[in-house]
């Protein structure tokens, strides 16, 4: 009987976290939607620029990469599953490549070198190392964003990215920059939460685990996160496209 409510246990905190991530994939179509929007010039703001949208995206970024962590810690204990691992790697890298041709394609000036898929792809692997260690993934996170906000960690990353920026190439600009640093910080947040248990009561509480219809769909949007990333990104850039050459004169 112990092991059925551990099961039962471990299966809704589950559907919580999926429904976490559903969260961050609706809040990213309308992000996306407001950039092609602003892309177009079909409204007068910038996402870039623009605080609340600044913001909105860390947002959105920071529940996907925790969401990454907890998975991980969910996965890979009491041990890593190896086939796991190279089957998401596999997975993710071949995505991230995907996303890299295409942009490069639709804007060779700004194509995507190292955006959220790629650092998804990379914070999976360096995961590992922390998801026996929860207690170090908290250190090392207090550590990275403390660096990050006084400065000498952004100063390091900047060098590298300098280091490599003319032999490979790299564009000035991009259209989705995901920094290493401070972003794994979130990874190794997630990972924490999930090896000292931290994640339990958060994703119990009722906003992400009443069975409702829409939590239901919230949790089938973050169980296919990935597939929905690569197919909104052409489909709504092509929908407004389309809008606005109907409206031009």
């Amino acid at each position: 009987m112990a092991s059925t409510h551990s099961t039962e246990g471990r299966r809704a905190r589950l559907v919580g976290l999926d429904v976490f991530r559903g969260w961050a994939i609706v809040m990213m179509i309308v992000f996306h939607f407001a950039y092609d929007l602003a892309f177009f010039h079909l409204v007068h703001f910038s996402v870039i620029h623009d605080p609340f949208w600044v913001y909105f995206r860390y947002v959105i970024v920071s529940i996907f990469l925790i969401s990454v962590g907890v998975s991980l810690g969910i996965v890979h204990t009491p041990r890593i599953r190896w086939d796991k691992v190279r089957r998401r790697a596999m997975i993710l890298g071949g995505a991230s490549v995907v996303v890299t041709i295409a942009t490069y394609i639709q804007a060779p000036h700004a194509w995507v070198f190292f955006g959220i898929l790629h650092l998804i792809f990379v914070a999976s692997l360096v995961g590992l190392v922390f998801v026996r260690v929860p207690w170090l993934a908290w250190v090392t996170a207090a550590v990275v964003l403390w660096g990050s906000y006084t400065g000498w960690l952004t100063g390091l990353q900047h060098q590298f990215f300098l280091t490599v920026y003319h032999p490979l190439h790299l564009p000035s600009r991009t259209e989705d920059l995901a920094r290493f640093f401070p972003w794994i910080a979130a990874v190794l947040i997630g990972i924490g939460a999930y090896g000292t248990g931290g994640y339990r009561p958060f994703f119990s509480i009722p906003f992400f685990s009443a069975q409702t219809r829409f939590n239901g769909l919230l949790a089938f949007l973050g169980r296919h996160a990935l597939v929905i990333y690569l197919i909104h990104l052409p489909l709504l850039f092509g929908i407004v496209m389309g809008v606005h050459a109907w409206m031009r004169p």
